[in-house]
């Protein structure tokens, strides 16, 4: 019925799981994603506020860049 929806789906899926299998596997490999240069980090005695702005701006380049190629050969 829709076929172009499902095999989008069946991507997303499988690029999921990768991502996952990479994280429980490398995990550990990847404890500087989220303590860059630029990664916001304000911690008081009762706070505590983090914001990743150079990583979420990282993971969106490599997002777009991921999409773009899965769009060029499909």
């Amino acid at each position: 019925m829709f076929p172009v929806k499902a095999k989008s789906l069946i991507i997303a899926g499988i690029v999921l799981i990768l991502i996952g299998l990479i994280w429980h596997f490398f995990g550990n490999k990847l404890s500087w994603l989220g303590r860059l240069p630029g990664d916001f980090r304000i911690e008081k005695e009762n706070f505590s506020f983090y914001f990743p702005f150079t990583t979420m701006i990282l993971l969106s380049i490599f997002i777009s860049l991921l999409l773009f190629v899965i769009k060029k050969f499909l």
